[in-house]
């Protein structure tokens, strides 16, 4: 059950709600920042939209203490928190794929790192724009940045780009001027219909996808809120990922989708 702003708005009621998001978080060894991850999700507040939520976590190969971490907090009350366990290390797009599957099929679908924050207002503002633009699958919205610790970084703000076109959008991303990552709110229909995450991806899993969804021919509706904190520290998965780095990723991307890309007139990353 979701939960409602104490003293100002009852819960939503059951039998009427007609939306629900599900938030999707891969973890690997980060049980001293997980908790701050789940625990932002469950402070979301619906009031005074009616939709439920949910968070699922998939936990690959940790030892660090995460297996009984989470056991104990689905045990919690609160919104539904769900959690699988992998004996090994599993690729993000596996984990993603894993925990679309166990979702309904009519689910608002959020993606979370394991160590970033959502804002308590992130699911109700992305419902806001699900309601006031029907038949839309997606939806982006700007995200700040921390520190380890949690400390805004001025200067570090991510903020989305408005784009007339699928092509222009997919344009930018190939010339490496733009970039989505953990901003974003997409339908489970939708993401059924493009096939999912690639589950052979080491990086960039997520731009793959979100390259499918503009390929599809949907743009994404641009947001005006903060979605959440990502966190920088030295355990970051794109700790060294510089511009030669991130040209290479979207060369392979670029090789998946080459003949489509190049009919819609689309260059070859760094030509």
């Amino acid at each position: 059950m979701s939960n409602a702003a104490a003293g100002n708005f009852s819960g939503p009621n059951p039998e009427k709600q007609s939306m629900h998001f599900t938030v999707i978080t891969p973890t690997h060894q980060r049980r001293e920042l997980l908790p701050e991850a789940v625990a932002s999700v469950r402070a979301s507040i619906n009031a005074p939209l009616d939709f439920s939520f949910e968070h699922l976590i998939y936990d690959n190969g940790s030892h660090d203490g995460t297996v009984a971490y989470l056991r104990d907090a689905a045990a919690q009350p609160g919104p539904p928190l769900r959690h699988w366990h992998s004996p090994g290390r599993q690729l993000a797009g596996l984990a993603r794929n894993h925990l679309i599957q166990e979702t309904a099929p009519d689910a608002w679908i959020v993606p979370l790192d394991d160590d970033d924050i959502m804002l308590q207002r992130t699911l109700f503002h992305y419902g806001t724009q699900i309601n006031a633009n029907p038949g839309r699958s997606w939806f982006v919205a700007d995200f700040l940045r921390v520190d380890e610790h949690g400390r805004y970084l001025p200067n570090e703000d991510y903020y989305a780009w408005p784009f007339e076109t699928p092509t222009a959008m997919l344009q930018a991303i190939f010339k490496a001027e733009h970039f989505i990552q953990g901003n974003v709110c997409y339908s489970r229909a939708f993401v059924d219909e493009v096939g999912g995450y690639d589950g052979e991806l080491k990086m960039a899993e997520d731009l793959d996808l979100y390259v499918r969804f503009l390929l599809a021919g949907q743009l994404p509706v641009l947001c005006p809120h903060i979605s959440h904190l990502h966190r920088f520290h030295t355990r970051n998965v794109s700790i060294g990922v510089d511009a030669a780095t991130h040209n290479a990723d979207l060369q392979v991307i670029y090789a998946k989708y080459r003949e489509h890309l190049q009919k819609m007139g689309i260059a070859e990353p760094g030509k």
